[in-house]
């Protein structure tokens, strides 16, 4: 056969040279790229392109590069002759070297790229003459040649039989970009390993260094003075992060992404990992109404060379700002507002949890802060913080209820329960016609009912409809709902209705974590915090439900048992423990004092950065009608 036709023939057999090799090619299996460990399985067999493509590390390999790696060949010559050994193939050159020698006189243009790229790219500069198309695009002369900028007029490689007028932007020293400059929408082929374009600037750059997509937009940005590196695509926000692990780059980063949706979403991910690295950076548009970089550039060269400049004084003015907010942390440039803050605020800044002892202990009520309330499984804490939840609201303040396990209905349910036990222990010292969560609703039981047990059911109805619902906003979302989502609620409530709410989860250990692979304490360290801050940035009272995972919390509940919710105990402004009453002493049989009822319960302040700790509260707990009586 022809040589064309050993290329053709070679290539369609890396399916049973994969599977020579011990690989089940109908699934994902290790990449075979030697510089990536690969754990998880990424690469795949294209059996339309009959290559082989991790998209992690964006290795993407025809049968000769195969046969280069496991061979440990580098030029496509000796990849072609080792393939042709291989299979068994032979061409209509008298030898198979003779062969190899008709592919090293292929004209330029229509080589096979795979190999040998570093000289491909080199000869693609010696062609960079025979197009204006970076002129075109704004690009000088000197920035072409320092990017090696090259040009290939019948690039062919992955087109589908198309043949384009490609410009070459070498990525690295066996990567690059071609841009079909021609007619056709197809526009881009990446060859080789992923790369971040200009990523030498990260270490050597004197100025701000731009963020942006392409690398035309970069080259762009370096053409008016400026330092930039180029994703490449707009999904690798993800290999610059893992870039910058390593990687600290010498100057800010500007994020500086296109101007559409998808810009934009890449462009919130890259900051959420800036911050989580801990880096420097600014967000910013310095292309206007533009699109991009070099849209900016070809359209108003002179206004947008002075918005690269500009950002050259952003270190400057931010740190006039830190030192303007870093100066208003001085008492005196706050007393003032402070003494005002005391004239203007009510007479009573504080929320009565309609717990009389309770709010004593508290020192009237809940104050603007995180207040927790541990306890372990079934020691009713749910029960509790709802109830104070229910008479806050009866009280006229909203309370916007987080409930990641009940439903909004069985929420309502209790509430109603807990009204039928209230109003009965108040008329009779008993619970004798109350109803249960089960009771209220299960519509089949109201014809056993009596007249005296129906009134009493909806008077409870009555009483929640009219002097509860109202202010109680029930969020039952179990999805992923974290901090982020409390806060934008939070936020959207106090602009929809002017009044600010107590907040109340239920329960934060199973809110979600900011990171899939932060560890749990990780993950609870970073939602106390973030509940603290969302306290102090509204201005309200937080209420987190914690559970005491240890069989024996119900029993000895000390400050020790918040240890395993994160920071609970240094940054919660109170801290209160439920317990059944007289545990922990000599004698004391929590058996029986969980058959009791009603069960006897107390409250414990273990931490009140406001008050006084130690104290406790006395109740009697009614599970059945989900009802605390204080004593």
């Amino acid at each position: 056969m022809n040589t064309d036709h050993a290329k053709i023939y070679i290539r369609g057999q890396i399916e049973s040279y994969l599977s020579s090799k011990g690989i089940n090619t109908r699934r994902h299996f290790t990449c075979l790229n030697p510089d990536h460990a690969d754990p998880d399985y990424s690469m795949k067999l294209d059996r339309a392109r009959m290559r082989v493509r991790c998209p992690v590390c964006g290795a993407d390999y025809d049968i000769f590069d195969l046969i280069g790696i496991d061979y440990g060949l580098s030029e496509y010559e000796d990849e072609f002759l080792k393939a042709c050994e291989l299979f068994h193939v032979q061409t209509d050159a008298s030898t198979v070297e003779d062969a190899v020698t008709i592919l090293r006189n292929i004209p330029f243009g229509q080589r096979d790229t795979s190999r040998d790229v570093a000289a491909y790219m080199e000869e693609a500069h010696r062609h960079i003459g025979e197009t204006n198309y970076p002129q075109k695009r704004g690009l000088s002369r000197e920035i072409i040649d320092r990017f090696n900028l090259g040009y290939d007029p019948d690039y062919s490689r992955d087109t589908g039989r198309e043949t384009w007028h490609a410009l070459i932007i070498p990525t690295g020293r066996t990567s690059y970009t071609a841009r079909n400059i021609g007619p056709s929408r197809d526009r881009y082929r990446k060859q080789g390993a992923t790369q971040i374009f200009n990523k030498a600037a990260l270490r050597t750059a004197q100025k701000p260094i731009f963020i942006v997509e392409g690398e035309i937009d970069a080259l762009s940005v370096v053409t008016v003075g400026g330092e930039a590196v180029a994703l490449g695509n707009v999904e690798n926000f993800g290999h610059l992060l893992k870039l910058l692990e390593t990687e600290m780059p010498v100057q800010p980063l500007i994020v500086a992404l296109d101007n559409d949706e998808e810009g934009e979403k890449a462009a919130e991910k890259l900051t959420e990992g800036l911050e989580k690295l801990k880096l420097a950076f600014y967000k910013l548009n310095p292309y206007g109404e533009h699109k991009d970089a070099n849209e900016a550039l070809t359209a108003d060269r002179e206004n947008f060379a002075a918005s690269i400049a500009g950002v050259e004084r952003i270190e400057d003015e931010a740190r006039e700002a830190e030192i303007e907010t870093y100066m208003q942390t001085c008492a005196a440039s706050s007393f003032q507002a402070f003494l005002d803050s005391i004239s203007q605020s009510p007479l009573t800044p504080f929320i009565s949890t309609s717990f009389q002892k309770l709010d004593a202990v508290l020192d009237g009520g809940l104050y603007e802060g995180l207040y927790i309330v541990g306890a372990g499984a079934g020691a009713g804490k749910t029960t509790f913080v709802c109830q104070i939840a229910d008479q806050i609201a009866a009280r006229g303040t909203d309370v916007l209820i987080f409930s990641l396990e009940a439903s909004r209905n069985e929420l309502m349910a209790k509430s109603i329960s807990r009204l039928t036990a209230e109003a009965e222990i108040k008329d009779s010292q008993s619970v004798g016609l109350a109803k249960s969560t089960r009771d209220i609703t299960t519509r089949s039981r109201y014809d056993g009912y009596s007249s005296l047990e129906r009134e009493l059911i909806n008077a409870a109805v009555a009483e929640y409809r009219d002097n509860r619902a109202e202010r109680l906003y029930i969020s039952e979302d179990t999805g992923n709902v974290g901090p982020e989502q409390i806060r934008e609620t939070v936020e959207k409530h106090m602009s929809f209705t002017g009044r600010k709410p107590v907040v109340i989860i239920d329960y934060i250990q199973i809110l979600t974590p900011y990171s899939s692979s932060a560890t749990e304490k990780q993950a609870m360290d970073r939602t106390v915090l973030e509940l603290k801050r969302i306290s102090r940035r509204c201005g309200l009272t937080v209420i987190g439900v914690s559970d005491f995972d240890r069989d024996d919390a119900h029993v000895f509940t000390t400050k020790e048992a918040y240890s395993e919710s994160g920071t609970a105990e240094y940054s919660g402004d109170v801290l209160l423990g439920l317990r059944l009453r007289g545990a922990g002493e000599p004698g004391f049989d929590a058996d029986a004092a969980n058959r009791a009822f009603p069960r006897e319960m107390e409250l414990i302040v273990l931490k009140n950065r406001g008050g006084a700790s130690g104290g406790r509260i006395a109740f009697e707990y009614y599970p059945t009608y989900n009802y605390f009586k204080e004593v």
